[in-house]
């Protein structure tokens, strides 16, 4: 039987950070469950095993008071599951600058300033798990998704930095790479594609194939995401967790056509997914 762990998890409004929460307190583990609404949560307060707390991963303040929550009520974290962020679209050219800034500042940004919020409390107890929710993105650049990917490619790479690092203290780091998720975050992803339709520029085109190729792709192989959730908590319950877990078929084919393609018959694919030239 898993020992009880104290489990703190970013973005719990909807999607996998909901479901890992939920899947984590319905496997007897306490479950510190935060959003930067915390109306979000509402129908989350008062279940066995879950507390809810406002955070939010862009505010220095906001950091402290929930983590400071979590350790006050709890007594330790055992579990970071950083969850938090979204996705910006479009080519790399007619993305704003601001926008960049804001993809980083969220789910690059917010996810390191949680890992040093949590970090002294782990490297004391010389024990302890942090799981960063990467993506399918996060090793295989899609193009007019590049504000996304660039994010999530960062994280990772955080995340074999710090698993070094933070592993002299006893502490694991863990990355998880879903494929497409039925949830609002994928909803967001698709409007955010459609919105770039009618957009005049040298790419109008092109936004037309992505957002018909994203519509198919999310309709095969789009995956619960209770699914991730269930691969988060084992991992957390893990005695040796696994560097890496890629969930649902489409990261495993892509992983491995990247691993024997060329650069540039990997890309040749990508412009018939695209139907460009």
């Amino acid at each position: 039987m898993p020992r009880r762990q104290v489990v703190l998890v970013t973005g719990c409004s909807s999607g996998i950070g909901r479901a890992a929460a939920l899947e984590a307190a319905a496997r007897g583990h306490r479950v510190c469950a935060t959003a930067r609404d915390i109306g979000s949560l509402s129908d989350l307060e008062g279940r066995p095993g879950i507390r809810t707390l406002p955070l939010d991963v862009t505010d220095a303040a906001s950091i402290a008071a929930a983590v400071s929550a979590a350790l006050s009520g709890e007594g330790r974290i055992d579990a970071l599951v950083n969850n938090a962020g979204f996705g910006r679209y479009g080519a790399v050219e007619e993305v704003t600058v601001a926008d960049w800034r804001e993809q980083f500042e969220v789910n690059v940004f917010g996810a390191v300033a949680m890992i040093s919020a949590v970090l002294p409390a782990m490297r004391e107890a010389r024990s302890g798990t942090i799981v960063n929710v990467s993506s399918v993105a996060g090793r295989i650049p899609i193009p007019f998704a590049s504000p996304y990917c660039a994010s999530k490619h960062a994280l990772e790479a955080v995340s074999d930095a710090l698993r070094v690092e933070a592993g002299a203290f006893g502490v694991r780091v863990v990355v998880v790479e879903p494929g497409p998720i039925e949830s609002r975050f994928s909803d967001r992803a698709r409007q955010g594609v459609s919105a770039l339709l009618g957009r005049p520029g040298p790419y109008s085109d092109v936004y037309r194939n992505a957002e018909s190729a994203m519509r198919k792709e999310f309709q095969a192989g789009v995956l619960p995401p209770e699914a991730v959730a269930r691969v988060i908590v084992n991992a957390i319950e893990s005695p040796r967790p696994k560097s890496r877990y890629a969930v649902g078929r489409m990261p495993r084919v892509l992983f491995a056509l990247k691993r024997v393609l060329t650069d540039r018959a990997f890309d040749r694919a990508m412009r018939r997914a695209l139907k460009m030239r």
